[in-house]
């Protein structure tokens, strides 16, 4: 949709385009310019000289499909066009129309290239003030691109007053918009990344030139030659120390994708960007606009209440990035850096070892005789196997650890935690009187882990019972006569206790299954709790909560598995 160049939105206005399903046979001819994505150009029609020097030929790229040409039109050329502007540009063909103005490939015949020409397009029964608004906001869409140096950034060339008007020439892009694009089907994750990779890069240059972007959707993002990936649209741009042209009661922006802090009138900043950015990936990914409601003033009250289903096709670090992103409190979002590594584990994920299995002819004979330097690698692998089966006796719970896993030993609690690389830590605050405990969670929340240490020394009410198997039974009574409201759980909740083994030491585990005490949204959530109680008597108890339905629950009994799997205690 268009920005509508800063106006305030109709409340029956619709907030984005349509996101359709993946499409295995995508058409065979390229779409026709969108009128909200005035920058692009479909490959076919863009002659040999257009693209910009350090582009060539038409890359295949996975959002943007070659098309064969298109059948000649024989349709009669838009008004204005073969118009010279500023004695410089000839305009050839009308790409499309934004708020703010008709974009128009054109030729600068000063250096003979193609290029893109921004015409101001200005209702003339607007008052002159308004008028003088529009005009400049123009001038400050070309002053913020220009200042502007990385590849993801459009090129602004030249800004042509004509009549007391500008015309913004830029560079002429090659290609189609995101938001064309996911009119055929979603995105890969990896794809996805990387286009989010560059977008990021265009947005952390211009947060450090003291400008937020403000209208971060995919119809502003250019899917060019080359895999080359552009933000465009810098209409709204807010730059630092420049007044504010929003006249009063409006905003600017499209709905879906401005966020929270926004549309309560307060002060934005990068994390605002980073917002729409995460808002761009879910979409790309998933398919569907998570805040996308049937008119403005109900895609705002999503903006600021609805909490989007989990990610079902992206997973992993780009879920993380996604679900950390679209945070409501903009304090709580990753910043520019951490969303940056999250993205680069998506983009480029590791690349698992192959196995190489060692075959013995069969015509050799069992009588064969080996060196000495053979026998020494026989040696070595045998000494190898022989402690890799000793780890697998001594060390029964020990499983493999996953891509994105890292370590994370606490000593003062004597206990190491493999947990995922993006979830953050959470500790005890200074004036806690409580220290052993610590905690790790997504970025969205819906997962978290935690640690909980009772000493014997310290244990002057003795809770500890006679072993964990105990305690955990004790604690299930206690569930199921009255919840904990520590985990929002309400009375009588579903409990499977269970006994085990810990490095040859009776444990114990239980799943609790249950809803959240919101009465206006319970949802349900599940618990899974080990309880070991060491030979010191000292008890731990290590905690897993993840949502009980929906796209996070397989991923949370994954990481429950996984935790108690690789759980370390008393090793450091």
């Amino acid at each position: 949709m268009s920005s509508n160049g800063g106006a305030p939105y109709r409340s029956d206005e619709p907030t984005s385009f349509e996101l359709q399903p993946p499409q295995p046979n995508p058409s065979a001819h390229a779409p026709a310019p969108h009128p909200d994505n005035p920058y692009a150009t479909p490959p076919q029609a863009a002659p040999q000289q257009a693209a910009p020097a350090h582009q060539g030929a038409p890359a295949h790229h996975p959002a943007t499909p070659a098309h064969p040409a298109a059948p000649a039109q024989t349709s009669a050329p838009d008004p204005g066009t073969g118009r010279l502007v500023a004695g410089r540009y000839r305009l050839l063909a009308k790409l499309g129309h934004g708020g703010m103005g008709t974009v128009w490939r054109a030729k600068d015949e000063t250096v003979d290239r193609e290029v893109a020409v921004k015409e101001p397009r200005v209702p003339d029964h607007l008052p002159e003030r308004e008028r003088a608004n529009a005009y400049e906001r123009m001038r400050r869409e070309a002053r913020a691109a220009a200042r502007l140096d990385h590849p993801a950034v459009v090129n602004v060339h030249d800004v042509a007053v004509v009549d007391g008007r500008p015309w913004i020439v830029m560079e002429l892009v090659q290609g189609r918009s995101l938001g064309d694009a996911l009119q055929e089907g979603t995105l890969g994750a990896r794809d996805a990344a990387r286009i989010g990779l560059e977008v990021l890069g265009a947005l952390e240059a211009a947060h450090a030139a003291g400008i937020l972007h403000r209208d971060v959707k995919p119809d502003n993002v250019m899917l060019g030659r080359h895999d080359r990936v552009v933000l465009t649209d810098f209409g709204i741009a807010q730059i630092e120390g420049e007044t504010n042209l929003t006249d009063t009661g409006g905003f600017v922006g499209s709905p879906e994708y401005i966020a929270p802090e926004r549309v309560l009138g307060q002060r934005p900043g990068p994390a605002s960007d980073l917002w729409s950015l995460g808002v761009v990936l879910y979409a790309a990914t998933e398919g569907v606009s998570p805040f996308r409601r049937s008119n403005t003033p109900a895609t705002l009250q999503s903006v600021l209440n609805a909490v989007p289903a989990a990610p079902a096709a992206a997973q992993g670090p780009l879920a993380d990035a996604i679900n950390g992103l679209l945070q409501k409190d903009p304090s709580r979002r990753p910043n520019a850096a951490q969303t940056r590594a999250l993205l680069e584990q998506a983009a480029n994920p590791p690349v698992q070892a192959v196995t190489q299995v060692v075959r013995i002819p069969e015509g050799v004979k069992a009588g064969i005789r080996l060196g000495p330097k053979a026998l020494l690698g026989i040696g070595a692998a045998v000494v190898a196997g022989a402690v890799a089966a000793y780890l697998v006796i001594a060390d029964p719970f020990a499983g493999p650890l996953p891509d994105g896993w890292t370590e994370r030993a606490h000593p003062k609690l004597g206990v190491t935690l493999q947990v995922p690389a993006s979830y953050q830590v959470g500790r005890p605050d200074a004036d806690d009187s409580d220290k052993n405990w610590v905690t790790y969670s997504d970025w969205s929340g819906s997962i978290w882990v935690g640690v909980n240490l009772k000493k014997k020394s310290e244990d002057t009410s003795n809770q500890i019972k006679n072993s964990a198997a105990a305690e955990m039974y004790a604690e299930n009574e206690t569930f199921k006569a009255q919840g904990d409201y520590d985990y929002s759980m309400p009375k009588s909740p579903t409990t499977k206790p269970q006994e085990t083994k810990y490095q040859g030491r009776q444990s114990a585990e239980n799943t609790v299954e249950y809803r959240t005490t919101d009465t206006e949204n319970p949802r349900p959530r599940e618990l899974k709790i080990f309880y070991y109680k060491t030979s010191a008597g000292d008890m731990y108890k290590v905690a897993i909560s993840y949502p009980g339905r929906g796209d996070f629950t397989d991923r949370g009994r994954e990481v429950a598995r996984t935790v108690i799997q690789n759980l370390e205690i008393g090793k450091l």
